[in-house]
């Protein structure tokens, strides 16, 4: 992989090539998500599989408003999605900027409907909170300045989308 723009401490007049080797023999058996440079693929496989479900999330956030009951759901959700895609894209280039090689399009699950609109909403406000987690594993991989910017926005969407399907949970009295 091609690691052009990350800093690595202590790398002065050595190929980083031959840094990465290094690291990756000092690294062995030390599974550290706060400490970079050993975080860094895992956070490249995060990115993976946060763009791999892509498709599958524009099918579920077309249901969700499709069955929403009413303007101010749909309004709110179409909000949310819009700004999901804005993420793959963002993804999508913090990917390219690292390696140098743009994640290939992954092949469509098939998608399986909520039995509701309350239990996709359900469905929606978990996936929310476990964005936040796996996408601060990423942030802590993140070198330069624009990626931590980038991976700020995303994470702070999913928080704020994670707030707004709680509203429209607790507003259709989906408590059951």
């Amino acid at each position: 992989m091609n690691y052009k723009n990350y800093i690595f401490p202590n790398s002065k007049n050595i190929n980083i090539y031959e840094r990465i080797k290094q690291m990756e023999l000092e690294s062995k058996n030390e599974e550290n998500i706060f400490v970079y440079p050993y975080n860094l693929d895992n956070a490249l496989s995060l990115i993976q599989q946060a763009v791999s479900g892509e498709n599958e999330d524009r099918i579920f956030y077309t249901y969700l408003i499709e069955n929403a009951p009413n303007d101010e759901d749909k309004e709110i959700i179409t909000g949310i999605r819009n700004n999901e895609m804005d993420h793959f894209r963002m993804f999508r280039q913090i990917y390219y900027d690292i390696t140098g090689n743009m994640l290939p399009k992954v092949r469509a699950e098939e998608f399986v409907p909520p039995k509701s609109y309350c239990d996709g909403l359900r469905d929606a406000l978990l996936g929310e909170q476990n964005a936040v987690r796996k996408y601060r594993q990423i942030l802590y991989a993140m070198q330069p300045r624009v990626h931590i910017n980038m991976l700020t926005e995303i994470i702070t969407d999913e928080i704020r989308h994670g707030i707004l399907y709680n509203y429209l949970y607790s507003k259709n009295n989906c408590n059951s």
